[in-house]
C-alpha cells in the first residue's frame, strides 16, 4: 500500500528550503523522497515524529539531522500505523494518540503522583536529611531562640532553681546538658529547644497535683530532645527547600533556610509519630527512676479535661487524645513496675507548685 503527499525538505546542510513529493511505501516500511534533483529514502523505523500547531515534521538521520515538513494527517497517520504495528512509535505518540479520555486519566495520574510526593515522600526524605545537619547546630538555634524570647517573658528565678534540682534528681537518658526555665503564665504548656533548653510554663504546673505528673512531664520532653524532633519537624515543614538543599548535599544551604525560621522551632506541632515517641521514653524514664506511671496518665486526663472549657496552648502543640491515654494505661498494665514515695522530689514538687 502507497501514498503519496507534499512536503518541505530540510537537508540540515543549507538553509534553502526544498519542496518534495513523498511516498509511503507500507510493503517496504519506506519513505521515497524526491526532489528536483535528486532522490532519498528513509526506513521508516528509523522517522521521528513531531507535531507543531497544525504541521508535522519527521525527523532523520544525525549528522547533519533532516527535516520535512508536512500538513498532510491521513499521510502521517499511516506513518504512525506503521510504526505502531512495528512496535516502534515512541511512548509520546502513542499517548497523543489515546485520544482525550486518556490524557485526562494521564493528567490526573501525574498530579496525583506529585502531589503524593509534595506531601509524603518528601517531607518523609526532608526530615531524614537532619543527619547532614552538625547536632552543634542546634545548640546555636536553641540558644538564639532563648535570647530573642526570653528577655519578653516573666521568667520565676526561684522555681526555675527548684524545677533544675529537680530535674537533677533524676535519670533522663539525656544525650546533651538539660536546662529548665519556668515562666509565669497561664498558658498550659511546655516545649523543647534542640539544645536542650526546656520551657516549663507555670500554667501546667499549676495543673499537676502530684510529682510523678512532673516526672512523666520532662521525660516526655526531654524524649523530643533526644531524638531530635524539633529539628526533624521544621525539615518536614520546610521539606520543599530542605529537600532541595539535601539532594545537591549543601548543608549550608540547609542550616541557612532553618536559621531564617528559627522562632518557629517554640510552637512547632509535631507529628503523632513523634508524639508516640515521646510517650514512649516518657514512660521508661519514669520507670526507671521508679516513680509510679500513673502520674503521666492522670497529667493527660487533666489536660484532656481542660480542652472542653478552652484549648490550651499544650493541646495545640502536643494534643492529647484518648488514644494517647489509652496507650499510656497499656504500658502500665503491660510492664510490671516498681515505684516508691520519693521524698526529695515531693518536697521540690512543693517548692515549684508554692
Amino acid at each position: 500500500m502507497t501514498a503519496k503527499t507534499t512536503g518541505i525538505y530540510f537537508d540540515g546542510a543549507s538553509a534553502i528550503p526544498q519542496e518534495i513529493e513523498l511516498i509511503f511505501d507500507a510493503e517496504k516500511s519506506a519513505l521515497d523522497i524526491k526532489t528536483v534533483n535528486n532522490q532519498y529514502t528513509w526506513a521508516i523505523d528509523l522517522v521521528g515524529l513531531e507535531t507543531k500547531s497544525k504541521s508535522f515534521y519527521l525527523e532523520y538521520g544525525s549528522d547533519p539531522i533532516q527535516n520535512i515538513k508536512i500538513t498532510d494527517s491521513d499521510f502521517v497517520k499511516r506513518i504512525k500505523d506503521l510504526k505502531k504495528t512495528k512496535g516502534n512509535l515512541s511512548w509520546y505518540h502513542k499517548l497523543m494518540d489515546m485520544g482525550i479520555k486518556a490524557h485526562i486519566l494521564f493528567t490526573v495520574f501525574i498530579f496525583a503522583i506529585i502531589g503524593l510526593g509534595y506531601f509524603y515522600a518528601v517531607p518523609w526524605i526532608a526530615e531524614k536529611a537532619v543527619v547532614v545537619i552538625p547536632e552543634d547546630y542546634d545548640s546555636d538555634l536553641g540558644e538564639t531562640v532563648v535570647e530573642q524570647n526570653m528577655l519578653f517573658n516573666d521568667i520565676d528565678t526561684r522555681k526555675t532553681k527548684a524545677l533544675n534540682l529537680f530535674a537533677k534528681e533524676l535519670k533522663l537518658k539525656n544525650s546533651k546538658k538539660l536546662k529548665f526555665t519556668v515562666v509565669n503564665s497561664p498558658i498550659v504548656n511546655a516545649y523543647a529547644l534542640p539544645d536542650g533548653n526546656i520551657v516549663v510554663f507555670s500554667g501546667i504546673l499549676n495543673t499537676m497535683k502530684d510529682y510523678d505528673e512532673l516526672v512523666g512531664l520532662i521525660g516526655h520532653e526531654v524524649a523530643h530532645v533526644n531524638h531530635r524532633h524539633s529539628m526533624k519537624m521544621m525539615c518536614r515543614n520546610l521539606s520543599g527547600y530542605i529537600f532541595v538543599s539535601a539532594i545537591l548535599e549543601d548543608a549550608n544551604a540547609v542550616m541557612a533556610t532553618i536559621g531564617d525560621n528559627v522562632n518557629n522551632l517554640q510552637s512547632l506541632s509535631f507529628s503523632r509519630k513523634f508524639e508516640h515517641e515521646a510517650d514512649a521514653e516518657g514512660f521508661e524514664i519514669i520507670a526507671l527512676n521508679k516513680t509510679n506511671p500513673i502520674g503521666m496518665s492522670n497529667l493527660f486526663k487533666r489536660l484532656q479535661d481542660k480542652e472542653f472549657v478552652s484549648i490550651p496552648e499544650f493541646l495545640s502543640s502536643h494534643p492529647v487524645t484518648t488514644d494517647r491515654i489509652n496507650y499510656i494505661n497499656k504500658l502500665i498494665k503491660k510492664n510490671p513496675f516498681e515505684f516508691k514515695e520519693n521524698a526529695k522530689l515531693k518536697k521540690l514538687f512543693l517548692e515549684i507548685k508554692n
